[in-house]
C-alpha cells in the first residue's frame, strides 16, 4: 500500500514538473512609480522622460499618447502563446500640452473599460479607436490575436 502511494505521489509530481506555464509581456508595461511622475498638469516633455515614447499618438481634439501592452500565456513550452489581456494607457493633453488626465483601458465583459475611473468611455473618435484596437485582438476562431 505504501509503495503504491509512493508511486502515485511520484507520478503526480513528475506530471506537475512538465506543466511549466510561461507569461510573456509585450509592449509598454505600466510602472506605478513612473505614473506618479506624470500627474495632471505635467508637461509633454515630463511624460516622455517618465514613460518614454508612446506606442502611437493621435490627435482628436488635443493630442493623446497611447502606450499599448499585451499579456500572453504559453501553458507548455511547445504550444503557441495565447493572448489573455491587452491594455492601453492613454495620456490626454489639453491645448497647452499639459496632462489633462490619464486612463488605463482594457476589455471588461467585452466592452472597453477605463480601469482608472472605472467607467466605460462614451462615443467619439477616441472611443472608436480604442474599441477597434482592443476588439481587433479577437481572432476568427474566437480567441485573441496579437498586435505584436
Amino acid at each position: 500500500m505504501a509503495f503504491a502511494l509512493g508511486i502515485a505521489v511520484l507520478s503526480v509530481s513528475s506530471l506537475t514538473a512538465c506543466t511549466t506555464s510561461e507569461v510573456l509581456n509585450q509592449g509598454y508595461i505600466v510602472d506605478p512609480k513612473s505614473l506618479e511622475l506624470v500627474p495632471p498638469g505635467s508637461s509633454k516633455e515630463q511624460v516622455l522622460l517618465a514613460l518614454g515614447s508612446p506606442s502611437t499618438k493621435a490627435t482628436f481634439d488635443n493630442e493623446v499618447f497611447y502606450y499599448i501592452s499585451q499579456k500572453r500565456i504559453r501553458p507548455v513550452a511547445f504550444m503557441s502563446p495565447r493572448l489573455v489581456d491587452q491594455r492601453i494607457l492613454a495620456v490626454y493633453f489639453n491645448k497647452d500640452d499639459r496632462v489633462e488626465r490619464i486612463a488605463d483601458y482594457g476589455l471588461k465583459d467585452g466592452r472597453v473599460f477605463d480601469f482608472v475611473t472605472r467607467t466605460t468611455p462614451t462615443g467619439g473618435k477616441d472611443a472608436s479607436f480604442l474599441g477597434q484596437v482592443l476588439s481587433d485582438t479577437v481572432g476568427d476562431a474566437g480567441g485573441p490575436t496579437s498586435l505584436f
